[in-house]
């Protein structure tokens, strides 16, 4: 018999969970359960102020000088960045419509596709992500608050790196940790203040743009093109669909589809885009300006600000990291208990907030290079979480029916406990996947792009080297080795007459 807790167990019927209200200074005690009829509420468009609030961030101008790294030129980056964004948040979009069909966190739904213990595997890679992100964005947050200190003349050394790392740190944990209604209320916050802030910062830096200078730049490769336009996807929608049915869980199951892929998309995308094309329009003007950016992805858009503006400044690069890494944090939590972790989700939402100030610890005090390990660790997971990707929204493509609630948490239920046709497709998917990736930059990563060379794509030094194609192949294997070797185990599943009558 498999012993279930708070934090993992089946659904309550409709009606007898407590009557909806926000409670934002309530920690949530929701975890891997199923969230009752009388709890959903909302609609679509309030998908609309999470996904903004987490991708409203200044650290979306950094991505234009990343971009440019590529080699490329500004038009080509421009249609990259638009391909790369909207695609990748369009992917969360699909995913999320699991969330208002399911109720239930992504990493529940996922076992759909690969049974409740082989789900296991995913939930790890999963956690580990959302770790890694939450980790990156305190780290940013501390750095800038440290570059904003030390222009200002106010100390921007080590005194001041610990106390913005235990100050962004103590907020994105205690947000995590007190869960959905804080969090919804927190982004909407942050999308106000944020959203107004970039825009002043926008004006006041505009000055810099110089257009003959973004012209000037010559085109690239077309594998130089590729490989940005992959680096964009994993920057932005990729990071996110392990995590984006976390929020459209809470609508009423009658929500319209078609409105939460809209409004996920679209709130997501909206401000990466803007704040992509006006940084690829910074860096293109300055070359000392886009190798800072690597350095110091946040803190390097100060150097041309007026002293004036550095505070306020340094309040929207914070609140927009902290935007996102709160999501990170809540998410991974979820992920961990996932993953078979049998704890309260609240302190798995502090387990992972330790963990995260450790990395950022790392980051701020020992790393010497930012964009190097950032990218690597970006290709590095990008290609497994690419191959779930491609898997889960095959299954949901494939499923005529909502989920079986019930079943979602009974390894002897309809979907089955450790399924082999997914575990070896996410296996295969990564293997083909690391083969046609590079690293570089990143020492240890350096076995990375075994089949560039078999494959007859010039090897690890050749000139598809870097289009890391091996995360469109994993997304490509994952979703047609599920739409076509998993389409009769999916019918198998919608068989039952009491299934059938339920949906």
């Amino acid at each position: 018999m498999t012993m279930t807790g708070p934090h993992d167990r089946p659904p309550v019927p409709a009606g007898t969970g407590p009557t909806p209200q926000d409670r934002p200074f309530q920690v949530e005690t929701h975890g891997l359960d199923v969230i009752s009829e009388s709890e959903r509420k909302g609609s679509p468009r309030t998908l609309f102020w999470p996904w903004f609030g987490a991708n409203v961030s200044v650290f979306g101008l950094s991505y234009g000088a990343f971009a440019l790294g590529f080699g490329i030129s500004f038009t080509q980056a421009l249609i990259a960045s638009v391909i790369g964004i909207v695609f990748s948040f369009l992917l969360c979009g699909f995913v999320a419509v699991a969330g208002k069909r399911g109720s239930a966190p992504t990493m529940v739904l996922s076992r759909a596709a690969y049974g409740v213990r082989g789900n296991r595997l995913p939930s790890a890679l999963s956690w580990i992500l959302t770790v890694g992100w939450e980790t990156v964005l305190v780290a940013l947050a501390s750095l800038a608050t440290a570059t904003v200190f030390d222009r200002l003349g106010w100390g921007g050394g080590t005194g001041t790196k610990v106390v913005a790392l235990i100050l962004v740190g103590v907020l994105t944990v205690v947000g995590g940790v007190m869960g959905f209604d804080l969090i919804m209320r927190l982004q909407t916050l942050i999308t106000v203040v944020t959203g107004v802030l970039t825009l002043v910062y926008v004006a006041l830096v505009a000055g810099h743009v110089h257009a003959d200078a973004v012209t000037a730049i010559p085109d690239g490769s077309t594998q130089d093109f590729i490989g940005a336009l992959v680096f964009m996807m994993t920057g932005f929608g990729l990071g996110w669909v392990n995590a984006a049915a976390d929020y459209s869980r809470y609508l009423p199951r009658s929500s319209s589809g078609a409105g939460v892929i809209g409004w996920t998309t679209f709130g997501a995308s909206v401000a990466p885009l803007l704040l992509t094309v006006f940084g690829l329009l910074l860096a293109g003007s300055s070359k000392q300006l886009s190798e800072a950016v690597a350095a110091d992805p946040i803190g390097a858009l100060t150097t041309i600000l007026p002293t004036w503006f550095l505070v306020p400044f340094a309040v929207v690069a914070v609140l927009g990291l902290v935007g996102g890494a709160v999501l990170d944090i809540y998410s991974s939590g979820l992920a961990l208990l996932s993953a078979g972790l049998r704890v309260p989700r609240p302190l798995a939402a502090l387990i992972d907030g330790v963990l995260m100030i450790a990395g950022s610890v790392y980051i701020v005090f020992i790393a010497d290079d930012f964009l190097g390990p950032f990218m690597g660790f970006l290709t590095t997971l990008g290609v497994p979480v690419a191959g779930w990707c491609g898997i889960v929204l095959a299954d949901l493509l494939l499923r005529r029916h909502d989920y079986d609630e019930a079943d979602l948490y009974r390894p002897r239920g309809r979907y089955g406990d450790i399924p082999a046709l997914p575990l070896l497709l996410t296996l295969a998917a990564t293997a083909l996947g690391w083969g046609l990736v590079t690293n570089a930059s990143a020492d240890w990563l350096t076995w990375q792009g075994y089949l560039l060379g078999p494959f007859g794509l010039g090897g690890k030094d050749g000139s598809w080297a870097h289009a890391n194609l091996g995360i469109l192949a994993a997304l490509a294997l994952g979703f047609l080795g599920t739409l076509v070797l998993g389409r009769h185990r999916v019918r198998g599943q919608e068989t039952s007459d009491a299934y059938v009558e339920a949906g």
